[in-house]
């Protein structure tokens, strides 16, 4: 992901941790587009804490002031920042299903090359447990792998 967009997810991120700002979000969502005062009136908040969470959310792409309309100045919804956001944590996710599905071969490579170790046995009662091992109730684990020594070790 290039820093830039990187910057744009760190930024969402920030700006949604707060309660008051996800429920502006929310009610622009909800809603539409609507000025601060309408914005008050909705949430229980004041027009000026109202003001600082829009000009947060705006300080963070999130959302962005519509064309006025005489003396309303409505804000509305900007989609892109959270697609950014989006981006950042799928890629993150899918490094996370990378470094699983390695764990897991390693597992099973180390398995496969060396049934006397711990994760190579069944427990005492013959069933898998928690990782694909058996345990104690046997019962079979997301590994498929056995787990507690069973067998007496040469």
């Amino acid at each position: 992901m290039p820093p830039d967009a990187e910057a744009q997810a760190v930024a969402v991120f920030a700006a949604l941790t707060d309660t008051t700002r996800r429920a502006l979000l929310e009610e622009l969502a909800r809603a539409g587009p609507a000025t601060v005062t309408d914005l008050a009136r909705r949430l229980p908040i004041s027009r000026q804490a109202v003001a600082k969470h829009l000009g947060l959310l705006a300080e963070a792409g999130l959302i962005s002031a519509a064309a006025p309309t005489g003396r309303r100045h409505p804000y509305r919804l900007e989609p892109t920042p959270i697609r950014a956001a989006q981006v950042w944590l799928s890629s993150l996710a899918h490094r996370w299903d990378d470094r699983l599905a390695a764990l897991e071969a390693a597992l099973d490579n180390e398995d496969s090359h060396d049934n006397e170790g711990a994760l190579g046995h069944e427990d005492t009662l013959g069933n898998e447990g928690a990782l694909g091992n058996e345990d104690v109730l046997g019962k079979k684990g997301v590994l498929g792998k056995e787990d507690v020594l069973d067998k007496e070790e040469p």
